[in-house]
């Protein structure tokens, strides 16, 4: 007597759940997702062989790029807010709770503390389109050292931690710019900091 064979049915696949899991996914990451502005300066660090991964958090970051000019930038939104304020008190800046806002989002900045009010109040489109002349590290205008100092105190307060400092220098900045940076943080007795720089390949061998 011959086997029956069992009909054969093609396996089938619901993907219902699965549209609707992708869609969660979109809507909480477009919810959660924080926009900001381009950076201010692209900086072009040298290469190196150390391989040491800068902290993801808690970091101060004070670029350097090729014409010289000095940025500053913070990764903490609250900190930022908090050292705009008391920068902005000694230099006779005050700020409105749109203007901390708006200058929270900003990646990095490199203007005089004097001239970032009216900065802000600029629509995106032409804030993008000013060349920021960098943050003042002259000996009788150190803007930078207020910054950081500001910004290293708020973090401390915050996050009962100090952050880290990293310089983030192009590789055709000009030398003694670099050492003027080093020069403020030293001054400050600020004696550890990462110098940020591009991990170095090593050449293939070849037969």
């Amino acid at each position: 007597m011959p086997k029956v064979k069992p009909h054969r049915v093609s396996p089938s696949l619901d993907m219902t759940p699965m549209v609707d899991l992708a869609f969660l996914l979109v809507t909480f990451f477009m919810l959660t997702a924080t926009p900001t502005e381009d950076t201010a300066v692209v900086v072009d660090t040298p290469s190196s062989v150390s391989d040491k991964q800068l902290p993801d958090k808690g970091v101060l970051q004070i670029s350097i790029d090729k014409e010289g000019r000095v940025f500053f930038s913070s990764d903490s939104q609250p900190v930022k807010i908090a050292a705009l304020e008391k920068v902005g008190a000694k230099y006779g800046q005050s700020f409105s709770a749109k203007e901390k806002k708006q200058f929270a989002l900003l990646p990095d900045f490199g203007l005089p503390a004097q001239q970032l009010k009216s900065y802000l109040n600029l629509p995106a489109e032409q804030r993008k389109a000013v060349k920021q002349p960098g943050i003042p590290v002259d000996s009788l205008n150190n803007q930078l050292a207020e910054w950081v100092m500001a910004a290293r105190a708020e973090n401390i307060r915050t996050f009962n931690s100090a952050p880290y400092i990293a310089i983030k220098g192009d590789g055709t900045a000009d030398v003694p710019t670099v050492k003027n940076v080093i020069k403020i943080l030293q001054e400050k007795n600020l004696n550890r900091f990462y110098l940020v720089t591009d991990l170095e390949t090593k050449p293939v061998a070849s037969n």
